[in-house]
């Protein structure tokens, strides 16, 4: 019998915070494909919700981590995590709401100084306490203090590998594999500190407030180069002139990003020929010809 889980949500709301809850009203809400979400209400309080089957409770508990790490720096604004949790059938994950609003002038500028404040956070080794996902993927963080080591394992490779079993062409793996050998060239003569990053940092993970203030959400966090969260904001568009030039003015970047930023996307565009197939394969494939290229 497929059982709601909404009773044993309010009680965890309540429960977690400190302040009877109870539901009065529910709602659905876009929140990517991989979750139903909802904006539940009750006695004057408003909760985001994210529903997934049970097996999911691992991906929340590592969301809800994510969100914790980066609103405990203080430096960009996220949805308060507030409770995850489990029945037979369903796992969830229950956030601060957040009016959604729009930019403002500056707004766009604001987001780039916020994300640059954050990467000024560190860590004293590459990855981080727990695994995670992007997207629904799994996402290996296992910590370390050498950054080619751990892109080439935990990034690459392993997406290679997911690649190959998900029936990539076998030239791409071939070539992909000879990339991870080689690509430590692209990293002379830069010192890398472990920065916190959001990990998935795309144009839909960030947003404004009412107030026209940014914020970001749905973050794959572990302590890398900085330059893969900005690397990411190019690969599909969202970000503007005035983010990047803001950004670059708060914590310029190191000669060779336009190059190394290939390589940080290829994650990306790996991760999404594994999850969604098609032409990803050709775009994956682009971006290995031209890093070999380089190396």
């Amino acid at each position: 019998m497929n059982v709601a889980p909404w009773p044993a949500i309010a009680a965890g709301i309540a429960q977690t915070t400190g302040v009877p809850f109870k539901l009065e009203s529910r709602t659905p809400a876009g929140g990517g494909c991989i979750n139903e979400c909802y904006r539940v209400a009750g006695a004057g309080q408003t909760f985001f919700v994210k529903l997934n089957s049970a097996a999911r409770l691992a991906m929340f508990e590592a969301e809800h981590d994510g969100l914790a790490e980066i609103a405990a720096t203080a430096t960009i604004r996220v949805p308060k995590p507030v409770c995850t949790g489990a029945d037979a059938q369903h796992a969830w994950l229950v956030l601060e709401h957040i009016q959604p609003g729009e930019a403002r002038t500056g707004s766009m500028a604001r987001l780039g100084e916020a994300l640059a404040q954050l990467h000024r956070v560190t860590s004293a080794k590459f990855g981080w306490r727990r695994d995670n996902t992007i997207g629904a993927t799994p996402q290996i963080n296992t910590e370390t203090g050498d950054w080619i080591n751990f892109w080439r394992e935990h990034r690459l490779c392993f997406q290679l590998a997911l690649a190959a079993h998900n029936g990539a062409p076998s030239t791409l793996v071939t070539s992909g594999e000879r990339l991870a050998a080689d690509f430590s060239k692209l990293f002379a003569s830069i010192d890398i500190k472990p920065s916190l990053l959001h990990g998935d940092l795309w144009g839909g993970n960030a947003a404004f407030d009412r107030s026209g203030a940014p914020l970001v959400f749905d973050p794959a966090v572990y302590y890398g180069h900085r330059e893969a969260d900005i690397a990411m904001t190019e690969l599909f568009g969202g970000f503007s002139a005035d983010f990047h030039a803001a950004y670059r003015a708060a914590f310029p970047l190191d000669a060779g990003y336009a190059v190394r930023k290939q390589l940080y996307n290829l994650y990306h565009v790996l991760n999404h020929f594994n999850l969604f197939g098609g032409g990803y394969a050709a775009q994956a494939q682009a971006l290995i010809d031209g890093l070999l290229a380089e190396v």
